[in-house]
């Protein structure tokens, strides 16, 4: 399954509203029509997108068996941006940016969350590593449910690099840790700012945790010791969009 592939109602609809120019090839289930995918047809035609009809057992060899829902789209390559388009992502921002760093996150399904949440809150990017962590691909289009065309996934080489260049253009950079001795609620989230989560199971890398401005961790109540990255990353997001609505 390519990183070329997007399927599942939600996620085609959002690239077809967002994105229809970028869609080569529209493939829907022969003989399968129900109201959502209908009414999806007739977006896509409105839209010029190019549409085939195709078997269920060919649309389950695309998607390597995922659960496509009777749609899939083909679309050309090159989606997630480089380091080089942040200067312009931080120009375009009309109110102080928010942006969520992921350190190392290699799972795509925490990945799509962690878009999802992400668009939800208003985040005006995403960045993640190159190297040793997911990348835009279908199952990550998929959990995203149209987060994907609408928040931009930025690929840096260097993440301590990049998180020293936020600073330097006014970004205050918050990290999580669980060991940190300051609450996210003492911290101020309402300025320019870039949230920092670790990877799965081994949190900030060393010089990921040097280059923040602060750390902070997420007050734990019950027997769970850690949160999904995905679920930690909605409470930071929600948490900053809360201080910046008051």
């Amino acid at each position: 399954m390519s990183a070329g592939t997007v399927y599942g109602l939600h996620a085609v609809r959002a690239l077809i509203e967002r994105g229809a120019a970028r869609i080569e090839t529209l493939y829907v289930q022969r003989g399968h029509r129900e109201g959502r995918l209908d009414a999806l047809l007739e977006l896509a035609r409105s839209a010029r997108v190019h549409v085939e009809e195709r078997a269920m057992s060919e649309l389950d060899a695309i998607c390597s068996g995922a659960r496509h829902q009777g749609v899939v789209a083909r679309i050309s390559a090159g989606s997630s941006l480089g380091e080089g388009a942040l200067d312009d992502l931080l120009d375009r921002c009309t109110e102080a940016p928010l942006l969520l760093v992921l350190d190392g996150v290699q799972d795509p399904h925490n990945l799509g969350a962690c878009l999802r949440t992400a668009d939800a809150a208003g985040a005006a990017g995403v960045i993640v590593p190159r190297d040793r962590a997911a990348g835009l691909s279908a199952t990550v289009r998929k959990v995203a449910s149209g987060a994907a065309e609408s928040v931009p996934l930025v690929q840096v080489v260097n993440l301590a690099r990049t998180l020293r260049w936020l600073r330097e253009r006014g970004l205050w950079v918050v990290g999580t840790d669980a060991d940190a001795a300051k609450s996210l609620y003492e911290a101020d989230l309402r300025g320019p700012l870039a949230i920092v989560m670790g990877a799965e199971g081994t949190g900030l890398r060393r010089l990921t945790r040097e280059n923040c401005d602060v750390l902070v961790q997420i007050p734990m109540q019950g027997g769970v010791a850690t949160l999904n990255v995905s679920v930690a990353a909605g409470v930071l997001l929600f948490e900053a969009m809360r201080q910046r609505r008051a």
